[in-house]
């Protein structure tokens, strides 16, 4: 049953929607414009919201600015006296589905229902579609369509039949562990251990003894042997992670292995053999760890076989809609929440934002966002302060501002001409730009002189 909410302050509009909706299964909500509909919208969850026009149409498109900043996929039906062409066509451009002039009629009320019906079936319909083409660029966990991405799960393909070490590189959150898995379940090694080494979480004087193993006996309280990461790993592959944290004497023994195929595990005398794939991942630039005498030169021609290289989430922005809505639909699951989606205003924070920490730092807000909504999309209060301000902050201008002498009527004028200029003088165009209605602009350029 579609729920639709009525804004008026008039109880006779509410026995006259009531009347036109009588002979079908719709549930009526009311509240009056000066009562705070956005909690009322909140509290009832209505798919449709009929709007009495009581005042100017400037109130008008205050109320439906206010609702499509609330939910854009709110529909909303404007109800009123006749109106000019223009006017309807205005409040439609506004956001409005449709004007219905009063007195009501049932047929028309319930023609306009129908069509707003239809969108939700059509609106569902592509949900599920964009849902469909999201899975078709999936890779092995990997989400996006971006060119340089698709060339690189192309790469992977290719390099998973291989016995080569490789070299994973990237910023921190790109999805460097997901691209080595990647690599292992599309191996002949699939079916056996993938090994992951994380390089700092391992304090060097812990790091020889977890990743090759101690015997009985080697230090104090080594009651009993343990085989090491190197030897969990034979058959399969080993992961290290962030392999530039790698302690040095971690680092001669690594380059040891991969020469010679074994590796002594702590006070043993005998060279233990494994059968495992080396791949490393790093987010520094190892060839500058090179020059600073943190890496070994050695070392890194021999895990550099073949390196991919992950770009940041700035650099394929086209692949955020994807991502979110992957992201949507795993915690949804989490969570037992239909999130359909994040607002036009997040989508535009999202676009903005330079995203230090990539996916995983999209991945966090996501999660935070499905956790906080309370509505069938994220929107900016669900959000995390400081990526807030910090976008904020980005589009922030340093350029010295250059109309300090202008009065605030005079830049008011400037800036309409300038919109003019560049809209083509279409005023409808120059409207949009400014962000404000067609009449509001008339208003503006009359009180400058400007028509």
């Amino acid at each position: 049953m579609l729920k639709i909410l009525l804004i008026s302050s008039d109880e006779g509009t509410l026995k006259e929607v009531q009347q036109a909706l009588a002979l079908a299964s719709y549930e009526l909500f009311w509240t009056r414009p000066e009562e705070d509909f956005i909690s009322k919208i909140q509290q009832e969850k209505p798919r449709a919201v009929i709007i009495k026009r009581e005042g100017d149409l400037e109130t008008i498109f205050e109320v439906l600015k206010r609702i499509k900043e609330y939910d854009p996929l709110l529909e909303v039906i404007v109800i009123g006296e006749p109106e000019s062409p223009a006017a309807v066509a205005e409040i439609i451009r506004s956001g409005g589905l449709d004007y219905l002039s009063v007195p009501l009629q049932p047929a028309s009320l319930t023609e306009s229902l129908k069509k707003l019906e239809e969108k939700i079936s059509i609106r569902r319909e592509t949900f599920k579609l964009e849902k469909e083409l999201a899975n078709k660029y999936i890779f092995e966990g990997l989400v996006s369509r971006n060119a340089r991405m698709l060339e690189i799960f192309s790469l992977i393909e290719r390099l998973a039949k291989h016995q080569i070490t490789v070299l994973i590189t990237g910023e921190t959150g790109t999805g460097k562990e997901l691209a080595a898995k990647a690599l292992h379940y599309l191996s002949p090694r699939k079916l056996k251990p993938f090994v992951v080494v994380d390089c700092t979480a391992l304090p060097e004087s812990l790091f020889e003894s977890e990743v090759f193993g101690y015997e009985r006996g080697a230090f104090t309280g080594a009651d009993r042997s343990k085989p090491g990461l190197l030897k969990e790993a034979d058959q399969g592959t080993i992961f290290f992670d962030e392999i530039s944290e790698m302690p040095p004497s971690g680092q001669a023994k690594l380059l040891r292995f991969l020469s010679e195929g074994t590796f002594r595990p702590l006070g043993s005398t005998r060279a233990v053999r494994v059968d495992v794939r080396v791949i490393c991942a790093t987010n520094r630039d190892l060839k500058e760890e090179l020059k600073l005498g943190r890496f070994r030169e050695d070392l890194f021609h021999r895990i550099n076989v073949a390196e991919i290289n992950l770009p940041p989430l700035r650099k394929r922005k086209e692949d955020i809609p994807l991502l979110c809505l992957h992201f949507l639909e795993r915690y949804n699951q989490k969570f037992g929440k239909e999130v359909r989606g994040v607002s036009n205003r997040v989508k535009k924070i999202f676009f903005d934002y330079h995203w230090p920490g990539n996916v995983r730092e999209l991945e966090k807000i996501i999660e935070r966002g499905v956790s906080l909504a309370t509505e069938n999309f994220i929107d900016v209060q669900h959000l995390p302060e400081d990526l807030i301000k910090a976008t904020e902050q980005e589009v922030i201008d340093d350029t010295p501002y250059p109309y300090t002498y202008l009065t605030l009527a005079e830049i008011e004028k400037k800036h309409l001409v300038e919109a003019l200029r560049a809209a083509d003088f279409n005023k409808q165009k120059a409207a949009k730009m400014l962000g404000i209605t067609r009449p509001a602009l008339y208003r503006k350029l009359r009180k400058h002189r400007l028509l």
